[in-house]
């Protein structure tokens, strides 16, 4: 079995969704790897990555819209705010959500889904550095 890892750095905008697929796509490809499982993990606590949609943008707005409400930034509900109103809330989305997610790779290429896309998911307002690590593993 052979392995390939590599870190992808990404600049965020705030809390927003980074599609992340052509870049792990990428990764796939360099590591010659055309069987085998491919692991993505967000090296952050107040960030974290999903599998979703990736025809319709209404879906990933829909997604924003049901957290902010789930979780709100309420400087009351939480002990911890060190780094601002966003600070706790951030930590629980991250929580709810995946820190890392697991892929096939067949032929080559990752076995997604005909609408499922890879996404880095900020839940912080301020504009963050964010590493991910790509870790393909495989024949």
């Amino acid at each position: 079995m052979r392995q390939h890892q590599k870190a992808i750095s990404m600049k965020t905008v705030g809390k927003s969704l980074h599609k992340l697929t052509n870049q792990i796509d990428k990764v796939v490809a360099e590591s010659q790897i055309t069987t085998g499982l491919c692991i993505v993990f967000v090296r952050h606590t107040s960030a974290s990555l999903i599998i979703q949609e990736n025809a319709d943008p209404d879906v990933l707005q829909d997604l924003e819209n049901f957290f902010a409400k789930l979780v709100p930034e309420d400087s009351m509900a939480y002990l911890h705010g060190a780094e601002g109103l966003d600070d706790m809330p951030s930590h629980i989305r991250s929580t709810l959500t995946n820190t890392s997610e697991q892929i096939p790779v067949a032929g080559g290429r990752l076995v997604l889904g005909t609408w499922q896309g890879v996404y880095l998911w900020e839940h912080r307002q301020r504009s963050n550095n964010r590493e991910i690590v790509v870790h393909v593993m495989g024949d």
